[in-house]
């Protein structure tokens, strides 16, 4: 297995370091904002944003901006971030107190959640801890009214949607539109896998956002140095291959596919049996549930199922991962459903996943699992065990299509992982506050106060859009021109998604994600005193780098080709021509694009570009020369 892509990381510090309130630097960010009525925080896994809400919710208590607190979470496992805690002896004004009796995720029946919920509203008491569905139970009986001069907490916010099916988008629509209620809304990925979007513009324009992104994260830990992403194909089932990736001295959560995934056999508990022979030979089962395994080389090993039906089984080990406070409590734990948003277990390297996951949230959020700083680790690892295409089966544009959402996935992470860049079409004395500044020469800076927003706090969920298009999926193996998919495709999505900007708005932003994306992907290395970047099978001096040479590469290339080195050549050769199968049309755009270069080919050619070409893009030009004369035809007629 190799990794599509490892991130290095300083250790620093800096996003662990407190004031003198015990405020980490996200936390501080938000509480600068606890004023505002309604507050969006976009900031990964481990970053603090339960400790975040604490703060900026009991500072509106003080301030008289709110009377009650009211914290929904999705699921009751991930209650824990939000329990009673002593926040004076690190210096803030008051401790976060939850009563028992108003702590929700306490196991039991919705009826009396929802009474209790009715009690909490009635009584003078100020916080409340429950789940998005005792939320949604609740407003239903009492109606939006009684939410006034509340602040509603919603943790995993990416569960709202604008979809009409969504009670809890419903919830949050109806609140903000008839009561004065304060929101303060979380997530640590906030576009959505089915790209539904989360907010109405209208709605969205309300939220005072407050963005951290992974890097300023990662980057200011003490113990955590790198993050790989990787992909591992198997052929056949699974559970055959399993042991080549599970290292099972690393602290891991398996995530085994869902039972109707095509990787799924169906026998999600055959399936749990199996990898548990895989570790070891079965020792013994404990007062909690935790499955006690023997290695071959004698080592014991604490297995928590959490695929088990059996709910008072599982509620035995749910309990006991939630006190987890020893490095040696658990090692490896099996999941399907659970295990993944808002689940806390920092000692955990690494996360191995069965089978491609649709949503980008639910990816990002697999991999925050692993992301915790902890002493026991410098390295974490998320992999995924993807099937391999069979070239004789039908299926095949299936599994391709896997392929290339995978691809999309580990891109989208590539820009959240790694430092924020500044790009320039000059040099300047300001030094663009944050990131790596880059001078590219012909780079169209933005001008407008909207797009500077969105590559302020929006971009990765632009990039998420732009990378979920199939058309901009199939261009990933190079079967295209580069110029087309830069300046054609790429604003294209752009304009679909923001229609009401300006056509030079959308070159800017076209400019910036081109240029994100194609840096991202290439090796800057030191040669003497120069920095050179290293692409398209040559190295440019950084000082020399111009829009031109950047619209001339295919910045999704590089991921898809590292993966593909894992494919035989017969399966490879079979994927590439799926790929070209699922190809654009041709389009008036690209065809103009195109034309040009016909021209520049004819004149060092002496010839016109074939059909027949090995070179995918001698072809494509040949489709574009066809393309034109129709065009051409019809207009004489």
């Amino acid at each position: 297995m190799k990794n599509i892509i490892t991130a290095k990381y300083d250790c620093n510090g800096k996003s662990i370091q407190t004031n003198n309130a015990g405020m980490r630097e996200m936390q501080i960010r938000v509480y600068e904002k606890y004023e505002s009525q309604y507050i969006l925080l976009k900031a990964p896994p481990a970053s603090g944003k339960s400790r975040a809400l604490m703060y900026v919710a009991l500072e509106k208590l003080k301030k008289g901006l709110v009377k009650k607190i009211i914290v929904a979470v999705p699921e009751r496992s991930i209650a824990k971030s939000f329990a009673t805690t002593d926040l004076i002896s690190s210096g803030f004004h008051t401790n976060w107190t939850i009563l028992p009796q108003y702590d929700l995720c306490s196991p039991g029946g919705e009826q009396r959640k929802t009474t209790a919920f009715k009690n909490f509203m009635e009584s003078e008491e100020k916080i409340i801890l429950c789940t998005h569905a005792t939320l949604r139970f609740a407003f239903d009986q009492i109606g939006s009214n009684a939410f006034n001069d509340c602040l509603i907490a919603i943790d995993e916010f990416h569960h709202v949607s604008i979809d009409i099916e969504s009670k809890l988008g419903e919830l949050l629509r109806t609140i903000m539109g008839t009561t004065n209620a304060h929101i303060l809304a979380m997530t640590g990925s906030y576009f959505r896998g089915d790209s539904i979007a989360v907010l109405s513009p209208r709605d969205e324009l309300k939220f005072t956002k407050v963005t951290y992104n992974y890097y300023e994260q990662l980057n200011g830990y003490k113990y955590l140095k790198s993050l790989g992403i990787g992909f591992h194909f198997y052929h056949g089932r699974y559970l055959d291959s399993i042991s080549d990736i599970l290292d099972i001295n690393k602290k891991t959560i398996i995530h085994i596919p869902n039972v109707n995934a095509s990787e799924s056999t169906k026998e999600k508990m055959i399936e749990v049996d199996s990898i548990i022979d895989h570790i070891g030979e079965y020792s013994m089962t404990d007062e909690h549930g935790i499955i006690h395994l023997k290695t071959k080389d004698g080592k014991d090993i604490k297995v928590a199922d959490l695929v088990n039906d059996n709910s008072t089984e599982r509620e035995k080990v749910i309990s006991y991962l939630r006190n987890i406070n020893n490095v040696n409590d658990i090692d490896i734990i099996i999941a399907l459903g659970m295990a993944k948003e808002g689940f806390d277990w920092p000692y955990c390297e690494t996360t191995l996943t069965v089978g491609y996951r649709g949503s980008l949230t639910e990816i990002i959020q697999i991999i925050g699992r692993c992301t915790r700083d902890s002493e026991n680790k410098t390295h974490a690892q998320f992999t995924n065990l993807i099937a391999e295409p069979d070239a004789d089966n039908e299926e095949i544009i299936e599994s391709v299509n896997s392929i290339l959402k995978a691809i999309a996935a580990s891109l989208l992470m590539e820009e959240v992982i790694a430092p924020k860049f500044n790009f320039k079409a000059k040099a300047s004395n300001d030094g663009g506050g944050s990131g790596i500044d880059v001078v590219i020469k012909g780079f169209k800076e933005p001008t407008s106060k909207q797009v500077k927003e969105i590559i302020e706090n929006d971009i990765v969920d632009l990039k998420a859009k732009i990378l979920q298009s199939p058309e901009i999926q199939s261009t990933f193996p190079g079967l295209i021109d580069p110029e087309v998919l830069n300046k054609g495709l790429i604003p294209k999505v752009i304009t679909e998604i923001y229609p009401h900007l300006a056509k030079e708005e959308v070159t800017e932003l076209g400019d910036y994600i081109v240029a994100s994306s194609v840096v991202r992907s290439s090796n800057i290395v030191q040669q003497g005193n120069d920095k050179l970047i290293s692409f398209a099978n040559r190295l440019v001096n950084v000082n020399e780098l111009n829009m031109d040479l950047i619209y001339s590469i295919n910045p999704f290339q590089n991921a898809f080709e590292i993966m593909s080195k894992q494919l035989s050549a017969r399966v490879f050769k079979a994927v590439q021509q799926c790929i070209q199968a699922m190809r654009i049309q041709m389009t008036d755009d690209e065809a103009i694009i195109l034309w040009p270069k016909i021209q520049e080919f004819y004149r060092i050619k002496g010839k016109q570009p074939s059909a027949d070409a090995v070179d995918p893009l001698e072809r494509r030009m040949a489709e574009a020369l066809i393309y034109l004369r129709q065009i051409k035809s019809e207009v004489n007629q």
